[in-house]
């Protein structure tokens, strides 16, 4: 049953029964910020140029360039039409009609909860409002105008990669729709990054319209979410900071898919093939996706965060009185830590409202079991799985009084293109279509795929398991059922995934207690004053949990014996993932590794950051490139840690895989000081049914 935080909407119900003509031309009056009346494109483009903030840039640069305060000037306004917005109602009205067409198509139906858009509506009326929704698909800024104009709220203006402008007549209809474009990257580039901010910031301010980014700044290809940039969103809070808003309204959006259009593209991109270029003519070629089905998609928009309520007590605003207003100022330290403390809590936030489909459980069991599974044992196994995930809190969308074997066979149905289903027998397709003149490099690339494109919908439910995982894998890995060595083992795994998971800065001890917590109330675990003892029932839980975080285990282990056995002394950072890709593939062809997520690019860039935040591994400049140093007796103490790739017997929790900790004493952080693990003491245990 779908945890009822909020009742939803399916919004395509109406269009199916009436004219998408009139819902396109309908009279469209939104509530504005404070009644105010929308700015001309041209107004605001002087308004920006004519602030004192980008008047001090610009003279700060022609001092430095030795160029004269006009040609700046003339500089700036260029950047500004490359950048900014023009929407138009016209345009606006046009992607209405076209977007309810293709949407009919694609999508069974778009849910969206009624109580989020009755609070964002109040919201755009008493702050300026900044949109985050999460980003998992090219469809979820589209979807994002389409919602607020079906629901007569005002149409945000939206941070969009100049990639988009190279698709000749889409990328100006985008802009006319409320897309502001800006460069992937601008580096030391003083004007640029003055007109940029100085443009979002003049909007904010007025109260103009929503502003709306992505935290995670592009795309997951992974569905996972990605570790949030916070350039923006310094943006938008400093405003706020420097006394010239009252408050800032953040509103996260968690946008869930089915099934996404992108899946293998996906994961093609992470076994390294080239992103394709955004054009008008991939677009048009991209209209085959139409003919197919791709379940439904539920929108839920969180309860905006106030920024006055987030700062108080954090940052001292004071700081911002010590200089004019329009004088630029780096973030201290302390705001830094805010952002980056802010942006991580707000992702979560977007993590835990994310609606989960039945066949996210189906994708995690099916990945654990290469072999595949009888329908009986999957029907089982799913339904014992959606009692753990809604027991952790998962926000899952499972119809009510619908038969569990009914609902996998609908699950199964969509995603057909990604199984094979023989004689009740249910796997993943990683043989058909495979040509007998198919090459091995060929047939593992094939199977990648289909398990990358698989990994994809699992992950989307990793945040669910991801602190109870971290727990079982430390308690295998103690080896002990001490507290403290178990915690030690919890704090060194976090911090190594700190780069592939969602964990906030600074909550090692938060999130070893929740852990606990929900473990102890499965009936999992004992956590007794200085122990933490398994229950006779806990077996199966910290074996499936274990399972979970098994790939990520193996393909840090592959990367650290890459750098181990393989590297020279003059591997770039650019050689880096080709490298360990051909690395992993010699070993799958060798018959010495099953693990394909170890291919992936998403996991090795990851997994590079670790060894850097570890010390194992250091940047240095060599000529022009970057060149990786690496520690091997570091990170062959950190390849040990994580146990050998022999399948071995290994009794505590009926495991196949071995885990090691003894070398954990080179990387083992010291316990926090913040925390008393000794309240950590849970002594009713009610022990949970035999399965």
């Amino acid at each position: 049953m779908l945890k009822k935080r909020d009742d939803f909407e399916d919004i395509l119900e109406e269009r199916r029964r009436s004219s998408d003509l009139r819902y396109a031309l309908r009279c469209y009056t939104p509530s504005l910020y404070k009644g105010i009346v929308p700015c001309k494109a041209s107004m605001l483009k002087t308004i920006v140029l004519q602030s004192d903030h980008l008047q001090y840039v610009i003279k700060r640069v022609s001092l430095e360039s030795g160029d004269s305060s006009e040609c700046v000037t003339e500089e700036a306004s260029l950047i500004l039409d490359e950048m900014a917005h023009r929407l138009q109602l016209s345009t606006i009205r046009f992607f209405a009609f076209t977007l309810s067409k293709a949407f009919k198509r694609l999508f069974r139906g778009v849910c969206v909860n009624e109580e989020g858009i009755q609070r964002l509506q109040q919201a755009v009326q008493e702050h300026p409002v900044v949109l985050l929704p999460s980003h998992r698909s090219y469809m979820d800024f589209l979807m994002m105008s389409y919602l607020l104009y079906t629901y007569d709220l005002p149409l945000p203006v939206i941070a969009a990669g100049m990639d988009f402008m190279s698709m000749k007549f889409v990328g100006e209809m985008l802009r006319m729709s409320g897309a502001f474009f800006i460069r992937r990257s601008f580096g030391g580039d003083k004007l640029y990054w003055a007109v940029f901010s100085e443009y979002v910031k003049t909007m904010l301010r007025n109260g103009y319209a929503p502003i709306e980014f992505f935290l995670e700044g592009t795309r997951s290809r992974t569905c996972k979410s990605l570790t949030p940039k916070t350039g923006l969103l310094n943006i938008v809070m400093e405003p706020f900071f420097k006394g010239e808003l009252f408050d800032v309204n953040l509103v996260p959006v968690s946008i869930s898919y089915e099934r996404i259009l992108e899946e293998t593209l996906y994961a093609r991109e992470l076994l390294g093939v080239p992103k394709p270029k955004e054009s008008t003519s991939g677009l048009l070629k991209a209209r085959r996706i139409l003919s197919e089905d791709y379940g439904s998609m539920h929108v839920y928009f969180g309860h905006p965060v106030s920024v006055r309520s987030l700062a108080e007590g954090k940052i001292n605003r004071s700081q911002y009185n010590l200089l004019p207003r329009y004088i630029p100022q780096k973030p201290s330290t302390d705001t830094h830590e805010f952002l980056n403390d802010a942006a991580f809590r707000l992702v979560r936030i977007q993590e835990e409202n994310m609606v989960l489909k039945p066949w996210v459980l189906i994708a995690t069991l099916l990945l654990q079991n290469p072999d595949g599974l009888d329908l009986s044992s999957l029907t089982e196994q799913t339904d014992w799985l959606r009692h753990l995930a809604l027991a952790f809190g998962a926000f899952l969308d499972w119809p009510d009084h619908t038969a569990c074997s009914e609902v996998i066979s609908g699950s199964l149905a969509l995603h057909r293109h990604l199984l094979i289903v023989s004689a009740g027998h249910v796997q993943l397709n990683v043989t058909e279509a495979l040509q007998v003149d198919t090459t091995p490099e060929e047939a593992v690339f094939h199977r990648a795929v289909v398990v990358l494109s698989c990994a994809s919908y699992r992950n989307q439910i990793l945040h669910v398991f991801l602190r109870p995982a971290l727990l079982a894998v430390a308690m295998q890995s103690a080896n002990s059922n001490s507290k403290d060595d178990i915690y030690n083992c919890f704090s060194f795994l976090r911090n190594m995934f700190s780069n592939e998971f969602i964990l906030c800065p600074g909550d090692s001890v938060q999130d070893f207690e929740e852990a606990c917590y929900l473990l102890m109330k499965r009936g999992v675990l004992q956590v007794l004053e200085h122990e933490i003892v398994m229950s006779a029932s806990g077996h199966s839980t910290l074996a499936f949990l274990c399972a979970v975080l098994d790939p990520f285990l193996q393909g840090y282990q592959v990367v650290c014996r890459y750098l181990c056995e393989e590297t020279n002394e003059n591997l770039t950072e650019k050689e880096f993932i080709p490298a360990v890709r051909n690395f992993a593939l010699k070993l799958i062809l060798a018959g010495r590794l099953k693990c394909y997520e170890a291919l992936s690019s998403d996991l090795q860039k990851n997994t590079l950051a670790a060894l850097l935040r570890l010390k194992a591994v250091r940047k240095i400049k060599v000529g022009d490139q970057v060149a990786l140093k690496v520690n091997k007796i570091a990170v062959n103490s950190l390849e040990d840690t994580l146990g050998p790739f022999e399948v071995a017997s290994f009794e505590h929790f009926g495991l196949e895989r071995p885990f090691n900790m003894a070398a954990m004493i080179v990387f083992t952080p010291k316990c926090p000081s913040e925390g008393d693990l000794s309240r950590l003491e849970y002594t009713t245990v009610r022990p949970a049914p035999p399965k």
